[in-house]
């Protein structure tokens, strides 16, 4: 049986669905049940990787990104933290320099996981769900030393991902359909006594 594991590079994925005001209310999207709906029937989903980091200068946006991630967890999926860094910017119009915090480490580490799992012959195929050019070179890196392992790009909401599509095996492409019916229930029981709620904002 194909052996299947995805990888989400959780800020691609978000900023497709939280750009697209029809789309705000699909936030609280049970990544587990959204990854199963690009593996076959007939192939075994052995991992579902999910690549974010916390942005720490705002309380409630941490507490909501944790509440979600504990529910993401309760479902079987591995999460894995990056990191923000307070970073120099240049305007493209003003030409001035101003600080702005960047999301740093998920492409080395998405990277880094593909190739450790690919090592290790954890899958037969691979599932990237980005529009991130920037995961070209990892991809073709273990395409080279993997010639028989497979990998494809699920291509977020609204997204092209022209370069990434020539590098790919093959692609999908995420629709509507798949963000509306991989919803969590707006309270989900995690075990222990513990039940958490879609954040309101999410509503």
């Amino acid at each position: 049986m194909n052996r299947t594991i995805v990888f989400i590079d959780g800020f691609n994925l978000y900023h497709a669905i939280a750009d697209n005001p029809l789309f705000r209310k699909l936030k609280w999207l049970n990544l587990f049940k959204f990854a199963k709906c690009f593996v076959s029937p007939n192939d075994n989903l052995v991992g579902v990787n999910y690549f974010t980091a916390y942005a720490t200068w705002d309380p409630e946006k941490v507490n909501k990104h944790k509440i979600y991630v504990r529910a993401l967890k309760s479902q079987g999926v591995d999460v894995i933290l990056g990191a923000f860094r307070y970073v120099d910017k240049k305007c493209g119009k003003c030409k001035k320099t101003y600080k702005t915090f960047e999301e740093k480490r998920t492409d080395v580490n998405i990277a880094i996981k593909l190739f450790e799992t690919a090592i290790n012959d954890l899958w037969d195929t691979a599932l990237i769900v980005s529009g991130d050019s920037d995961l070209i070179p990892a991809i073709e890196a273990v395409k080279r030393s993997f010639p028989s392992k497979r990998i494809g790009i699920v291509i977020p909401i609204g997204r092209k991902a022209e370069e990434l599509k020539q590098v790919a095996d093959f692609h999908k492409k995420v629709k509507l359909k798949h963000l509306e019916t991989c919803q969590f229930d707006d309270e989900i029981d995690v075990g222990g006594g513990v039940k958490l709620k879609r954040p309101a904002s999410w509503k």
